[in-house]
């Protein structure tokens, strides 16, 4: 899955030399290098300074052939083993003596690749004080899971996994480890005791794989549920999902266990606000995902904890239309030794609209340029802080915290004791709850409404929280992933983005904009005084690969921006047939609105086509007759010459783009041109389109 939405940075906190620019030419940039009223002189030493954990940041993309294909489809992707890609902290033996030391007898293991599944073992992490229990959340990456069988030499000791599915029913990156040792172990868990909470997606095929595969895994080992599975659906109301469920399991919990609720849910802060008013300049986080100062010295290799700053050399309009704003950008990746083939996925971090930031702490009367650090009170985490510390509640804004999403009924609930009107402090507390009531008002005053943080201080006017505990709650920005559109045959030294600016306007009469998109949009590739627009990036392997013999024919079907990939791809068949190689049949279904307003990349894939690379260039346009005409149907119409390269021929399909609709119609339609031109029940077409996805024939690169 790829979603498409990158990092401005406006760093106040110390000069900065950059490899290859001075200072001016940063600031020229983008970057603001002004040093911050209280940190007194600038430190001429590079120093190397503290090390932060990151938090709630994931690593990406490892890999093997899945052994279990009722449960997990089978596929294969290239694995990353950097020691350096995991967490910055040494991988801990075992957890259970830990949990022994620190007296705590339920831990938390989340897979998470955005941060929610992590959000969500926290919350019921905390929530076990209220039961007489402390609980800790855990990265499945950083421990020994082979330490499970030892978990019930804890009294009343219980293992809850939050366990997100990621793209097409694959583990998250940190989950991966876990994953292979449940296939892999027969060790026996009999008296441990387990709950599994999934976190999927039903517009994916493998809606919820990863959940439902440890769930019934761990029962097979011998481990006892003492609650029933819990499935939430992203493309639904994910947080009421969890939140109907975690009712419900934890009094579950109490009868196994044989405790009680020892009072009322209640506020407890995790971190503990220190200010820094004398600190040297270069002990500051400026924005860094992990290694302090590792934007000045950068060194490979580069990955979601040490992304490259990537030189924007190209951003221009792909579009004639004015509704709508698809652009094309092109990132320098020269000297940084980040290699990518044709198919895989490019990450940004992006950062919020400085706008915004301002307008926040304006709204709180807060000093956005003070130095501060949040540290964790517990002092046996792992995590030391809700993100890098020390750095200013700017740049915390700017590039550590999601502040344009909905936030989450925990974060109303805990900001809902600053409201000092009762009315207002009421229906906070009301949203936050499991009542039917207060789920339906979450649901249309905040999730539908599209309201963030921001719109919620403006529309309460009494609820005025610190900023430090804001900054607590409020969960980590992530980083955005596209579709790459270049292939590295053609261009290895720049990775190309095909984008559309997001912007709508939202039910109270907002306007909400994409953050990186947004930010994407204004990236100027040239300027004045040498000016450099730099974008934090890092490359995803993925399993959307062109096949290993260039004879075989491909199929593409991508509207929209899901074209991005298909481009590398021509580019790639292209390059093969300069060197003298035979190349099967690439034909392209291409979907679009008008010819006129937003055929993207039209006159690269017409020259494509003219030179042979591209076989076949089918564009559906939706708007431009009376009758819409999607991709589908251009399949259908082609349907004898596309069983044959499919049945006879091998042919691979690739679709690309929206999960929810096109995806979906796409795979019926190959269902009825199998069900028709092999003479199939469809139920039989059903499971021939499913044997390809098996195979690797049928590949998917989508979002919803």
């Amino acid at each position: 899955m790829v979603s498409g939405r990158g990092v401005s940075l406006t760093l106040r906190s110390r000069e900065l030399m950059y490899p290859g620019g001075s200072a001016q030419a940063l600031r020229g940039a983008g970057f603001g290098l002004t040093r911050p009223r209280s940190l007194g002189p600038a430190s001429s030493s590079p120093g190397t300074g503290p090390k932060a954990a990151a938090g709630g940041g994931t690593t990406e993309w490892s890999g093997r052939s899945w052994k279990c294909p009722s449960l997990l489809p089978c596929a294969s992707r290239a694995q990353q083993t950097l020691l350096f890609f995991r967490t910055s902290s040494v991988k801990d033996s075992t957890f259970v003596e830990k949990m022994k030391k620190t007296g705590r007898n339920i831990v938390v293991f989340y897979g998470s690749q955005t941060g929610t599944a992590e959000e969500f073992a926290n919350r019921l992490s905390k929530d076990a004080h209220r039961y007489g229990m402390r609980g800790m959340a855990a990265d499945p990456e950083e421990y020994d899971l082979g330490d499970l069988s030892s978990l019930s030499e804890i009294e009343n000791a219980l293992a809850v996994f939050c366990m997100a599915t990621y793209g097409e029913g694959d583990p998250t990156d940190n989950a991966q480890d876990f994953y292979d040792w449940l296939q892999e172990t027969d060790v026996d868990l009999s008296g441990v005791k387990y709950a599994v909470f999934g976190l999927g997606n039903k517009t994916y095929e493998h809606f919820n794989a990863m959940g439902k595969y440890v769930d019934k895994r761990l029962e097979q080992l011998g481990a006892q549920r003492i609650f029933d599975l819990g499935l939430g659906d992203d493309d639904g109301n994910l947080e009421e999902d969890f939140i109907t469920w975690r009712e419900q399991f934890w009094p579950a919990v109490c009868e196994h266990l044989g405790v009680e609720a020892t009072g009322e849910e209640s506020s407890i802060r995790q971190y503990e606000l220190v200010v820094h008013t004398d600190i040297d300049a270069a002990k500051v986080y400026v924005g860094e995902m992990g290694r302090l100062k590792s934007y000045e010295n950068q060194k490979p290799p580069f990955d979601a904890k040490n992304p490259f700053l990537a030189v924007v050399t190209t951003n221009r309009k792909l579009n004639q239309g004015t509704e709508r704003h698809f652009m094309h950008l092109e990132l320098d990746i020269s000297d940084s030794k980040i290699r990518y083939e044709s198919g895989d996925h490019v990450a940004v971090y992006p950062a919020n609209d400085s706008a915004l930031v301002n307008q926040i702490g304006k709204i709180l009367g807060a000093d956005l340029d003070v130095i501060m650090s949040l540290n964790n009170l517990d002092e046996d985490s792992n995590k030391k802080h809700p993100f890098p510390c020390p750095t200013s509640y700017r740049t915390a804004l700017t590039y550590y915290l999601d502040i344009t999403n909905p936030p989450r009924t925990n974060v109303l609930y805990e900001l809902a004791q600053y409201a000092s009107e009762p009315s207002e402090q009421e229906q906070l507390r009301k949203m936050a709850s499991s009542s039917g009531e207060g789920k339906e008002l979450y649901l249309s005053w905040v999730v539908e409404a599209r309201r963030h943080i921001l719109a919620i201080l403006q529309d309460y006017s009494s609820l005025r929280p610190p900023i430090d505990h804001l900054c607590e709650l409020l969960p980590r920005l992530q980083a955005r992933y596209y579709s790459i559109a270049s292939s590295s045959k053609v261009h290895p030294n720049s990775v190309h983005i095909c984008a559309v600016a997001v912007e709508y306007e939202t039910q109270s009469g907002r306007v909400n904009k994409g953050v990186a998109t947004s930010w994407l949009r204004a990236k100027e590739p040239s300027g004045e005084n040498g000016r450099r627009a730099l974008v934090p990036m890092f490359v995803r392997k993925s399993q959307f690969r062109l096949p290993f013999k260039a004879t075989v024919p491909v199929i593409m079907v991508g509207p929209g921006t899901g074209v991005a990939p298909f481009i590398g791809f021509v580019q790639e068949r292209a390059w093969l047939r300069q060197q003298g190689k035979e190349v099967g049949e690439t034909l392209l279904y291409y979907g679009c609105r008008r010819s006129d307003e937003d055929y993207l990349y039209r006159e690269e894939l017409a020259k494509l086509h003219q030179d042979g690379a591209l076989t076949q260039l089918n564009v559906a346009f939706s708007r431009e007759q009376p009758q819409k005409v999607y991709v589908q149907h251009l399949l259908k119409r082609d349907r004898e010459h596309l069983w044959k390269l499919i049945h006879d021929g091998g042919a691979h399909i690739y679709v690309c783009g929206d999960a929810r609709n096109m995806a979906r119609d796409v795979q019926n339609t190959f269902y009825d041109i199998v069900a028709e031109q092999g003479a199939m029940e469809h139920a039989q077409a059903v499971d021939y389109v499913k044997k390809l996805m098996t195979k690797g024939r049928y590949s998917l690169d989508v979002w919803s």
